[in-house]
C-alpha cells in the first residue's frame, strides 16, 4: 500500500493537528497524504466512501457508520466551542427566516435543526455567509470555524450560542467532528494510524511556532492572534482523546437526532 489520503479542513484546528504527520515529523504505519479540502466537501466524499481516513463531521458520520469507524484523536469537541448564529439584528425566532448554513451535512446543521424549526437554509460555504448576512440577503447566519472570532467586525451581533444551549440541556461537551477510518482498512491498521494522529498533535503541543507557517498557508484568517484563538478553542484534551465523556457526548447528539428522524440508526460501534 502507498501513501494514504487523509482529507481534513484547511482551518487552524486541523493544520494544527495533522502538520507533524503529514510532513512525515512523527512514526506512522504508512506515509500520509493530505488532501485539504472543505468540510462538507469531505461529508460529501464520505457518502461515497473516497477517502480511507478522513475529517468529518459527526452529522455525516451518523450517516456513515456502516462504512467508517471514528479514531479516538485528532478529532473538535469541547465545551464554548459551539456554531453561533448571528444576524444585523434582534430577531423575534427564525421561522420565516433565511438562514446561510455551512452545509446541510454539518453538525452546526444539525443543531440548528435540533434546536429550531421553520426556517429556510440558504446553503453556501462557510467562508461566504459573515458577507451575506452583512450585506441583508439573508437574515441570519450560521457560522463555524474562524468566523466565530471575527464577526463583529461585520457589524453583527450574536442570536444563539448552540454550544451553550446543548452544554445546557445535556451537561455535556459538544461534539463538532471526528476522524473516521473506512473499516476496510483493518482494525490493526486503524489503531496504529490513531496513535500517529495522537503523536502528531503531541508533536503540535511541542513546536507550536514551527507548525504557524502552514497554518498561515491555509487559514482564511491571517491574523495570528485569530489563529491561535481558533486552536486554542478547538484543540483540547478531546482532540487527544474523546474519553468515556465524548463517547457519552457523541451517543447522545446521535440519540438526539435518530429520534427526530434526522440520521439513520446503526448498531456499528462508534469508535475504535
Amino acid at each position: 500500500m502507498g501513501a494514504l489520503e487523509l482529507g481534513y479542513s484547511p482551518c487552524p484546528n486541523d493544520t494544527f493537528i495533522f502538520y507533524a504527520l503529514t510532513h512525515g515529523l512523527v512514526e506512522s504505519p504508512l506515509p500520509v497524504r493530505a488532501v485539504l479540502e472543505d468540510v462538507e466537501t469531505l461529508n460529501r466524499w464520505a457518502f461515497e466512501g473516497r477517502l480511507p481516513l478522513t475529517k468529518l463531521s459527526y452529522a455525516a458520520y451518523g450517516r456513515v457508520r456502516e462504512r467508517y469507524v471514528a479514531l479516538r484523536s485528532g478529532g473538535a469537541m469541547g465545551r464554548g466551542v459551539g456554531p453561533l448564529v448571528v444576524a444585523r439584528k434582534p430577531l423575534k425566532g427564525l421561522g420565516g427566516a433565511r438562514v446561510a448554513i455551512p452545509g446541510q451535512n454539518t453538525t452546526a446543521f444539525l443543531l440548528l435543526s435540533l434546536y429550531a424549526e421553520g426556517f429556510e437554509p440558504v446553503e453556501v460555504r462557510y467562508d461566504r455567509i459573515l458577507p451575506l448576512v452583512a450585506q441583508g440577503e439573508v437574515e441570519a447566519g450560521l457560522i463555524i470555524h474562524e468566523s466565530r472570532f471575527t464577526y463583529p467586525q461585520y457589524g453583527l451581533a450574536k442570536l444563539v450560542d448552540l454550544g451553550e444551549w446543548w452544554e445546557g440541556g445535556t451537561g455535556l461537551p459538544l461534539p463538532l467532528g471526528a476522524i473516521l477510518a473506512r473499516r476496510d482498512l483493518g482494525e490493526d491498521l486503524i489503531r496504529s494510524l490513531d496513535e500517529a494522529v495522537r503523536r502528531s498533535l503531541e508533536y503540535a503541543w511541542a513546536h507550536p511556532e514551527e507548525t504557524l507557517p502552514y497554518l498561515k498557508a491555509h487559514a482564511q484568517e491571517l491574523s495570528e492572534e485569530v489563529i491561535w484563538a481558533h486552536v486554542r478553542t478547538y484543540v483540547n484534551e478531546f482532540s487527544l482523546d474523546v474519553g468515556e465523556e465524548g463517547e457519552r457526548a457523541v451517543k447522545r447528539l446521535f440519540a438526539e437526532a435518530e429520534a427526530r428522524g434526522l440520521i439513520p440508526s446503526s448498531p456499528a460501534p462508534l469508535f475504535l
